[in-house]
């Protein structure tokens, strides 16, 4: 992956988000991807997913170059279009248990 270092870092927290999830959580079983297209479309950003399949439900970060050390997210459906409600936090602030907290809130299925 030809990537910022800030993604890398993302990626690297999310994966361990992701590890204790599983250890944690049999019914959520996250999937996390990480986009570059829109670079190709002249957009200086990159995003990370996490998905849900049982939830259909998808976590979207976005990190993008005009705001360095910024992470813009929402929570939406993995078939809707992302709207421009985005949270904003410091990236130095997002750590796995920040990532781990996200998608045991938003992925748990209610029983």
């Amino acid at each position: 992956m030809n990537a910022n270092p800030a993604l890398l870092s993302l990626s690297d927290i999310a994966s361990q988000a992701h590890e204790k999830i599983q250890l944690d959580f049999a019914d959520i079983n996250p999937v996390i991807g990480v986009m570059q297209g829109m670079r190709k479309m002249g957009i200086p950003a990159d995003v990370l997913t996490i998905d849900c399949l049982v939830t259909n439900k998808r976590i979207l970060v976005v990190l993008h170059d005009l705001h360095p050390g910024i992470m813009r997210y929402q929570f939406i459906f993995i078939d809707q279009d992302p709207g421009d409600d985005y949270q904003e936090v410091a990236s130095s602030d997002v750590t796995s248990d920040t990532v781990y907290g996200w998608i045991k809130e938003y992925f748990s299925v209610v029983k």
